[in-house]
């Protein structure tokens, strides 16, 4: 059944029980065949190109240029070994004698700094150790966040990799860098790595932990190759995962992270496209947002394909820092102009999430002080394709747009997820504001939306393909509800 309007209000639950409608896909658009065989021809492109580190195989250790171990600090020796493998045109840098603390070090092209099995470098506990590294290029991300410190820094850099099987410690607890949460500035909270303006990038196999802020911020860099990570970041306030912001050509593939903040989190600050990424066969757990674009929208964000993964909150055995439950599973959100469009999730499962999906076109406007306030931006042709969901919460999924400016093409096929009750009373629609300027997050609905399945608020073009909201216990809400603004909604149900 295919509806060019709708009353606001109404179910979308009791419309498809009244179809009687085929299970098949004959109302999916002409868009979703196409842009999955694009995808997917992407996602075998990056496969065969993004390769490894490839460099010198000449090897340099920190005792090579004086380090002892049970040393006090570490930094100067292991940059002089950076130093010295780039002078013969690149090589690895080797920790591998137990622990090394250090402050800031900079990668240079054709380096890889390697710790093995058993060896840690840990972030200095002084922040005189971590001097300013102002980028060239000014961004988003320096005006609103004013972040120049970091353990480990690249600019300008090709072929670089860190890894090995050791691990990465920033010791970032509160009690060693203590600052608000915030969506701004952090100072005297470093980042763990930041790597800007770089190409060929590989990082593999590493553990890293609890950094004082950010764990990894990737921004305009170019063949980035992330696999086998392991992330845990629940320290401190804002402990992302990882930061993508503005890079091309991209592959994250069987990684684990557990992180306070946002788990892999997309973004377009360094006012830069993002385009042809691939993201695989990981575990992404938050107790904020699990998989995101946004907050900061600045630049374009399109050509997507997540597939077999896990999102949501963190397990028992994961030590969160704060709650169990993410805010979100996925949110892809639009609210400092910018395009987000031609994404595909497939075959995930959200777990222990308030809100499974979420998606949001806003209008923020956030930009460099010197700059024109944007228009609202475009968030368009997203898919969600065999997703399936246990243990989450009773707000319910959302996606809100704009009254001028909806949110446009979005497909929902084969989703069935599980997710809480509530006895609060029923909200009242009409009373949930626009929040045209607010900052966008699932949380914008503290308690319920008025739908436990899916609610949806100015969005042109969404089509349900055998869609399930399961619940086990009684819930006043409908599973599904749509208002005027929703228009050409098509349903299909088994």
């Amino acid at each position: 059944m295919t509806l060019s309007r709708r009353k606001f209000g109404v179910s979308l639950a009791a419309l498809s029980l009244a179809s009687q409608a085929r299970a098949d896909d004959s109302c999916m658009p002409v868009w979703v065949d196409p842009l999955k065989v694009d995808l997917e021809k992407m996602a075998s492109d990056l496969t065969a190109s993004l390769k490894p580190w490839n460099g010198p195989w000449r090897v340099f250790s920190p005792e090579q240029f004086g380090h002892k171990p049970g040393d006090a600090i570490a930094t100067s020796a292991i940059q002089a070994a950076i130093d010295a493998a780039a002078q013969k045109g690149g090589g690895t840098v080797r920790l591998a004698q137990g622990d090394y603390i250090s402050g800031t070090l900079d990668l240079r092209s054709h380096i890889r700094l390697e710790i093995v099995r058993g060896a840690r470098l840990l972030g200095s506990l002084d922040l005189k150790d971590y001097p300013e590294r102002v980028a060239k290029r000014p961004t988003v991300m320096d005006s609103n966040m004013g972040m120049n410190q970091s353990l480990i820094f690249a600019e300008g850099c090709e072929n670089i990799s860190i890894c090995g099987k050791g691990q990465i410690d920033g010791r970032g607890t509160i009690a060693n860098f203590p600052g608000p949460v915030t969506s701004g500035a952090t100072p005297g909270r470093p980042f763990l790595i930041r790597v800007i303006d770089c190409k060929r990038i590989h990082i593999k196999e590493i553990h890293l932990k609890d950094s004082p802020c950010w764990m990894q911020n990737y921004l305009n860099c170019e063949d980035l190759l992330i696999e086998k990570i392991r992330v845990s970041n629940q320290a401190n306030g804002n402990n992302d995962g990882c930061d993508i912001d503005g890079c091309r050509r991209v592959v994250v593939r069987e990684c684990l992270m557990s992180s306070e903040d946002d788990g892999l989190c997309f973004k377009g600050a360094s006012q830069r496209p993002m385009e042809q990424v691939l993201v695989e066969n990981c575990a992404l757990y938050s107790s904020c947002n699990a998989l995101k674009f946004g907050t900061d929208s600045q630049g374009d964000f399109r050509q997507v394909l997540v597939r077999n993964v896990e999102l949501g909150g963190p397990a028992l055995d994961m030590n969160p820092l704060n709650m169990r439950r993410a805010d979100s599973g996925i949110s892809w959100e639009v609210v400092d102009g910018g395009t987000v469009e031609n994404i595909l999730v497939t075959k995930a499962n959200i777990v222990r999430t308030k809100s499974p999906l979420f998606l949001r076109l806003g209008d923020r406007g956030r930009v460099r002080p010197e700059q024109s306030r944007p228009v609202p931006g475009n968030l368009r042709r997203i898919v969600f394709d065999q997703i399936s969901g246990s243990d989450n919460g009773s707000r319910g999924s959302y996606f809100m747009g704009l009254p001028d400016k909806p949110i446009e093409d979005i497909v929902l096929r084969d989703i069935n997820i599980a997710v809480g009750t509530t006895d609060l009373p029923m909200p009242d629609e009409t009373k949930i504001p626009e929040m045209h300027s607010d900052y966008p997050d699932a949380g914008m609905i503290i308690d319920i939306t008025p739908a436990k399945g899916l609610w949806t608020r100015h969005v042109r073009g969404l089509s349900l393909v055998r869609v399930k909201f399961t619940t086990s216990g009684t819930d006043a809400r409908p599973m599904f509800k749509t208002t005027l603004d929703t228009l050409n909604v098509c349903v299909k149900e088994n």
